[in-house]
């Protein structure tokens, strides 16, 4: 299972970016996918996640109305636009996958991307 980011960068707040997370020795659609991100000295926390149960997709409060999270499954990629960039967005973005109990919570998922790094100044 190997889940692979790209698509960060930097942008100036109000840009947008669009990352992407390709996943390759399981189907995507088989399992609940998330983005979540973590600033220097700061907990990891959880942005957005499609519910492998019901499809349903959600994005958090702090995010809401700016980010939207999608998931192509022919292409087992899974996708996170980011609209209206602040410099608090700045972060590394993870991709995760699993059956978690509670989708904000990232030990509850099983597997990880190596990250990718957004900075918006």
């Amino acid at each position: 299972v190997q889940l692979v980011e790209s698509g960060g960068g930097s942008v100036q707040a109000g840009g947008s970016l669009r990352l992407s997370c390709a996943a390759s020795g399981y189907s995507a659609s088989s399992y609940s996918m998330g983005w979540f991100r973590q600033a220097p000295g700061k907990e990891r926390e959880g942005v957005a996640a499609i519910d492998s149960g019901d499809g349903g997709s959600f994005v958090h409060d702090s995010v809401k109305g700016r980010f939207t999270i999608s998931q192509n499954n022919a292409k087992n990629t899974l996708y996170l636009q980011m609209n209206s960039l602040k410099p608090e967005d700045t972060a590394i973005y993870y991709c995760a996958a699993g059956l978690p109990a509670n989708i904000w919570v990232a030990t509850d998922y099983n597997y990880w991307g190596q990250g990718t790094q957004v900075t918006v100044s």
